[in-house]
């Protein structure tokens, strides 16, 4: 069972939060306050807060409850600090019932979870005009490494030379700004280049 504790400044917030847990299996509504004050008391699992980012208290006593905070945070409040203090998801104030007990949940398993307009917001963005479009052949070769083809497999593909692959790769990473070739790949299918 997983206790959680609501803490939101309206009253109307916090009633419908609370309906949320105690009406949810599985989850034990430890409370419902306009602040974080019977945070140290109660010791939840999950703190369910609809307060700002900057009034979590930092962990007293060896005792860190998981933080679920809901709307008004930009993915800015992802810092060491915020994780630090407990925060295990960001959510947007638009977030559906399912959303909100889901981040709850994965809060509690000790993982991470966030909005996932928020999420996109966290990494780098590519526009067209930037200098990363990939010529024919290029999309052509991150297919086929989306496929999980070696460069040795794509040279024979494509009847080219494994040092022409090469090329190709190291050209797709540096115009996808990709670490690897699974990060080119995952750049390349959310940019729309390629489909799996």
């Amino acid at each position: 069972m997983i206790r959680v504790l609501v803490a939101a400044p309206s009253p109307v917030t916090r009633v419908g939060l609370e309906t949320l847990i105690g009406s949810s299996p599985g989850m034990e509504l430890a409370g419902g306050f306009p602040d974080l004050s019977a945070v140290d008391a109660l010791h939840p699992d999950v703190v369910l807060s609809a307060l700002p980012l900057a009034e979590i208290p930092p962990p007293a006593g060896g005792f860190a409850p998981a933080y679920v905070l809901l709307g008004g945070d930009s993915p800015s409040g992802w810092t060491q600090e915020a994780v630090r203090s407990g925060v295990r998801a960001l959510l947007s104030r638009d977030a559906s019932a399912e959303q909100i007990l889901a981040a709850v949940e994965v809060a509690a398993a000790g993982l991470v979870a966030a909005d996932p307009r928020e999420f996109e917001a966290l990494l780098p963005s590519y526009t067209a005009s930037e200098p990363s479009v990939l010529t024919a052949r290029e999309v052509e070769v991150l297919r086929m490494m989306a496929e999980g083809e070696s460069n040795k497999q794509i040279a024979w593909k494509l009847n080219i030379s494994e040092h022409t692959v090469k090329f190709h790769v190291a050209s797709i990473l540096g115009k996808l700004n990709a670490g690897t070739r699974t990060e080119a790949v995952t750049i390349g299918i959310r940019k729309g280049l390629i489909l799996i």
